[in-house]
């Protein structure tokens, strides 16, 4: 038994029995293997397909939001102009009826004075008494004033 040519035969058979039986369990696995590939290729070629609009929908919704965010900031600015104007305004108007009111006030104090004074009884004329020369160097300033404020 020692024929070398046995022993090489037998490990041929040893060799293809064992990778008979290593294809034999890879082949589920390859063709899992296939499977996938497939799988993966129809992936690679929907997203070829949907990936760039998709892309583009992304980029104009950007955009769109861009000018939406502009707008919006424009009408912040502008709306902020109109309560600036709006106070402005109503300063402008207070200080016009702080300005009626004070004419009024004045329109209303002046009639009233005036019907006083048409209103009021008019006097009698009075006859002025006149010291004589010599008396009237005699009074002092005081006296004069007094005399002038009883004489009203």
């Amino acid at each position: 038994m020692i024929d070398p040519l046995f022993w090489l035969g037998l490990s041929i058979l040893l060799v293809a029995a064992s990778l008979t039986a290593v294809l034999v369990a890879a082949l589920p696995a390859l063709l899992e293997v296939a499977r996938a590939a497939r799988s993966a290729e129809k992936l690679f070629d929907t997203l070829s397909r949907e990936l760039p609009s998709t892309l583009e929908a992304i980029r104009l919704t950007s955009l769109e939001i861009t000018d939406l965010t502009d707008d919006v900031s424009q009408g912040v600015k502008s709306a902020g102009q109109v309560v600036q104007q709006v106070d402005r305004s109503l300063d402008s108007a207070k200080q016009q009826a702080q300005s009626v009111q004070v004419g009024t006030r004045s329109i209303v104090v002046g009639m009233k004075a005036a019907w006083k004074t048409f209103t009021r009884s008019k006097p009698s004329r009075r006859t002025v008494e006149r010291l004589p020369q010599s008396q009237k160097a005699q009074l002092s300033l005081q006296e004069r004033e007094a005399r002038r404020i009883s004489d009203r």
